[in-house]
């Protein structure tokens, strides 16, 4: 049984930023800091499945391909990567690569990586905030610049360059096109709304992640059978013996803590292992009326007709689309 506050490490990258603010208060004295990864605090806590963080971004990242399990355990890695990007924020004009314009043999992808016209046949995206995009393994993307995004993917850093913006790094270029899908990405599922308060934003084999918008001053219980990360992007509230405000991470495994919501709400990622929606992962135990005092809920789900589904999903979802 485990509840953890998590530890940020910070990444150094020659595209992060100096000011951190306000999603951390780490030191950027020894230049810039593109990553904060979140991990379980003791060098004797076992590594996780999952791998949360935060990216912040001034230049464009490198375009770049992860490989899945199959291909990474023959050349010695443990697992793929597969991941998925919630976008905190984004300057205007701010983009995303997923997937080629249109599809390339493998020749023609080998040599868009050697003579760098890979950088032109990327498909490039506008983001927003509230933006979700998935990005499964062998799908050619790269993050642009003024960009802050919460990723959880699996705990890998099998990644293979194909263009690096002359930065005078390692390109592999054998092994992505032996794993990239040289084509447009596969169309993402829209978010499904699962109560007032849950939103699964993606779900596949490896994990779940799901955005939680909590009201002033409500009381839940979180349950926790097998991994789970919460990460807190707007508000604050008491999770168990542990406050949580923006930019902070707990770490559940086999346990179940309460949820206090503060004075102003709580707006959280929750991820947790694939390949299904844990449907008994918040429950609300009680809710703030007008006047600020708690009242029983009856903690039942919405359900709705298909029409309803859909006209909601469209409505309220912030979905990401091509």
């Amino acid at each position: 049984m485990t509840i953890e506050n998590a530890i940020v490490r910070t990444k150094p990258k020659p595209w992060g930023s100096i000011d951190l603010r306000p999603w951390s208060q780490a030191s950027t004295r020894d230049g810039p800091v593109g990553e904060l990864w979140f991990e379980r605090p003791g060098i004797a806590a076992p590594e996780t499945a999952l791998l949360l963080k935060l990216l912040l971004t001034t230049e464009p990242l490198s375009i770049q391909v992860h490989p899945d399990d199959a291909f990474a355990r023959s050349i010695g890695l443990s697992n793929g990567k597969t991941e998925a990007w919630y976008i905190l924020s984004a300057i205007p004009g701010a983009q995303v690569a997923v997937g080629l314009n249109y599809p390339r043999s493998s020749t023609e992808l080998r040599t868009a990586i050697t003579d760098g016209s890979i950088a032109n046949i990327v498909h490039w995206h506008p983001v927003h905030k509230g933006d979700v995009i998935f990005i499964p393994a062998g799908t050619i993307h790269a993050i642009g610049a003024g960009i802050v995004l919460a990723e959880i993917q699996q705990h890998s850093d099998a990644t293979f360059r194909l263009f690096d913006y002359g930065r005078q790094r390692e390109l592999h270029i054998e092994n992505a096109v032996a794993v990239a899908t040289a084509g447009p990405r596969e169309r993402q599922s829209p978010p499904e709304r699962l109560s007032h308060a849950r939103m699964a934003l993606t779900v596949n084999p490896h994990f779940a992640l799901e955005r939680i918008d909590l009201d002033p001053g409500s009381v839940w219980m979180l349950d926790a059978p097998k991994e789970t990360w919460v990460l807190a992007i707007e508000g604050h509230a008491q999770l168990g013996s542990t406050r949580l405000s923006l930019g902070e991470a707990v770490f559940l495994e086999t346990d179940h803590a309460e949820i206090e919501v503060g004075a102003d709400g709580l707006k959280a990622l929750l991820a947790y292992a694939g390949p299904n929606v844990n449907p008994d992962a918040l429950k609300e135990r009680s809710t703030a009326g007008a006047n600020g005092v708690r009242h029983a809920s009856s903690c039942a789900p919405l359900v709705r007709t298909s029409l309803e589904h859909a006209a909601l999903t469209q409505t309220e979802a912030s979905t990401w689309e091509s």
